[in-house]
């Protein structure tokens, strides 16, 4: 199967909403990224027009995110991009553009950051284990 993997590096257009579906926590915020040019001729930097992203992410990631991005925050995004084609309510079909997120982070191009390890969750056991003789123990 192939599957259409995209990098981009934007800002966050909106907060991070976190939701669960089923048992899994899933993550989404806008993002806008905004091409520049120079222009040699008047040297001078000119906007190009804004793309908006929906991003998705899921499990310890979105969990990571919501905890980590606020709105504004720069950031680069890798993932599997699916562009989905729909109708709006005034019969005009429209394209939009998600992305699942595989890998997130903050542009440290734009500033820093601090890292903090999600320690690990130990498994929570179904049954406590029986209790084991040791050898020699009086009976």
């Amino acid at each position: 199967m192939t599957e259409s993997l995209i990098t981009l590096q934007g800002w966050l257009g909106s907060d991070v909403t976190l939701r669960r579906a089923g048992d899994a926590p899933v993550a989404n915020f806008r993002l806008a990224c905004t091409p520049r040019r120079f222009n040699r001729r008047t040297e001078n930097w000119s906007d190009g027009t804004t793309q908006w992203y929906t991003v998705n992410v899921w499990r310890q990631l979105a969990e990571n995110c919501a905890a980590s991005l606020r709105r504004g925050d720069p950031v680069v995004v890798h993932g599997r991009l699916e562009v989905k084609l729909w109708v709006n309510s005034d019969n005009i079909e429209v394209t939009s553009f998600e992305i699942e997120a595989l890998h997130l982070g903050h542009d440290l191009s734009r500033g820093t950051s601090r890292f903090t390890r999600t320690p690990k969750q130990e498994p929570v056991p179904d049954a406590p284990a029986p209790a084991v003789a040791s050898e020699g123990a009086a009976a």
